[in-house]
């Protein structure tokens, strides 16, 4: 067996597994914001608002830039790219095996049908 592959997707996963996260993932797809612009909805101090933005960062899911004053955080689109690349190998995979299921079950019997038959002869 060779090197282990990098696992890029756990830190990712992991971090969209918080709700607070998630949503201040969806706000940044409307655009970029500020960490203060972030926080607004939430009954939360800017500390933690931080630290939520840190493991999105980790995880490669937005970037902070440097501009004039402020530090907008951005989100990084490529990486739901690798997410949805990973759900839909297994999305096709769940199709095929379904796809198998139904000529199985289509190459059966009826159960009706042939008692239907027994009786009448």
């Amino acid at each position: 067996m060779g090197e282990p592959a990098v696992d890029l997707l756990s830190p990712i996963f992991a971090a969209l597994a918080d709700p607070t996260r998630r949503n201040m993932i969806t706000r940044l797809s409307r655009g970029d914001a500020t960490v203060t612009e972030l926080a607004e909805p939430y009954e939360m101090s800017i500390q933690a608002v931080s630290k939520h933005l840190k493991v999105l960062e980790s995880a490669g899911l937005v970037s902070r830039a440097r501009e004039a004053q402020t530090r907008p955080v951005r989100l990084e689109a490529e990486v739901f790219d690798l997410m949805t690349a990973w759900i839909e190998r297994y999305r096709r995979q769940a199709e095929q095996r379904y796809r198998r299921l139904d000529a199985v079950l289509a190459d059966m019997p009826d159960p009706q049908t042939t008692r239907q038959r027994e009786e009448s002869e």
